[in-house]
């Protein structure tokens, strides 16, 4: 068992993180700001399936109903008093950190944000891994750092140094200062590029929720690019399997696998299955026993034309073998978005 700090725990990626971590037995501290970005009922819901029930208090412990060695604090990862505090006093094993302003379009008209919390937030994070002897630190990077590159699929040996939005850049920032700590005070770091993660209790302001919602009201949805798009789609529960592997293999476990001397290392983490957007549709229409009504529009700022992982070396050196057919996790996104479950319903 570990002591596991997982930020952004009431988030798409994070909830079901801290589900997964907390039923095999680690003990769970889950921080999350519950912000406003987009609709919050999806963030107590989320928080509802670990068991903590509101009202949640800033900078309180609350205990998980079920796993009472599993606490989730409200906070934000900006606040550096309040990270020196919990890392202090817990002195964390592992820590995961999801927290992060996320969003591509958001990030053209709300710039601001993405510099507070993926680079001031994650600062502090790294501060506090640094002081607190963490053994291990796993962060979310993102596809978004390949940018302008047309080489496929899209390799960690890749340059990625042309983000074609902000989000992307603060996300590549994000490896470059875990691998400077990683390098000066020998904290095993481990970055995860995520590529299009979708599935139950995902974010709306992704296409899986955007379509849906469109469709069963009966309104267009946008497709952008004229629909000549194509995406990565990685379901939910290959990405946290995928994550659990990362979790429990450090790279100072393994020198090996290091890149030279720096115990740091960076994963795709996807499906390695492409899907045309308008394949993609075409599910949720079947899915749902509705045919769109499409508005086709041009690209937008800050979009690429595909995401493509090779998740290579994620599958040879950690066994990742990512197993959800888009088929089959459309239909479990489906039933899930249209139960009394989904709080936006």
């Amino acid at each position: 068992m570990m002591k596991i700090l997982v930020t952004g725990a009431a988030g798409f990626i994070g909830s079901n993180l801290f589900g997964r971590l907390a039923s095999r037995g680690d003990e769970v501290v889950g921080l999350d700001n519950i912000n406003d970005y987009y609709d919050t009922r999806l963030k107590f819901g989320r928080l509802a399936l670990n068991w903590f029930e509101g009202p949640f208090q800033d900078r309180c412990l609350k205990n998980s109903m079920t796993w009472p060695s599993c606490r989730f604090i409200k906070g934000d990862i900006c606040d550096k008093s309040l990270v020196d505090e919990l890392f202090g006093k817990e002195q964390f094993d592992v820590v995961v950190n999801l927290a992060a302003q996320a969003g591509v379009r958001y990030s053209i008209t709300n710039p601001y944000a993405y510099l507070h919390s993926n680079l001031e937030g994650f600062l502090n994070i790294l501060e506090a891994c640094r002081n607190n002897s963490v053994k291990h630190l796993v962060f979310a990077s993102s596809s978004s750092v390949y940018g302008l590159n047309t080489k496929v699929p899209f390799s960690e040996e890749d340059k990625a140094d042309s983000p074609v939005s902000l989000y992307g850049a603060t996300k590549k920032s994000n490896e470059l200062m875990a691998h400077s700590y990683s390098k000066l005070y020998g904290i095993p770091s481990t970055g995860l590029r995520f590529f299009t993660v979708y599935g139950p209790w995902g974010r709306p302001d992704m296409s899986p929720m955007l379509f849906a919602t469109a469709i069963s009201k009966g309104e267009p949805i946008k497709v952008f690019n004229g629909g000549d798009m194509i995406r990565d789609f990685t379901y939910v529960d290959d990405i946290v399997e995928g994550t659990v592997r990362v979790i429990d293999n450090p790279p100072a476990c393994h020198p090996e696998r290091s890149e030279g001397s720096v115990p740091f290392r960076v994963y795709n983490i996807g499906c390695s299955h492409p899907v045309k957007l308008m394949d993609f549709i075409s599910e949720i229409e079947s899915a749902l026993g509705v045919e769109a009504v499409k508005e086709y529009l041009p690209m937008q700022p800050g979009d690429v034309y595909q995401t493509y992982a090779d998740c290579s070396k994620l599958e040879k050196e950690l066994g990742y073998h990512p197993s959800t057919t888009l088929h089959d996790g459309i239909g479990k996104f489906i039933e899930w978005f249209k139960s009394e479950k989904n709080p936006l319903r």
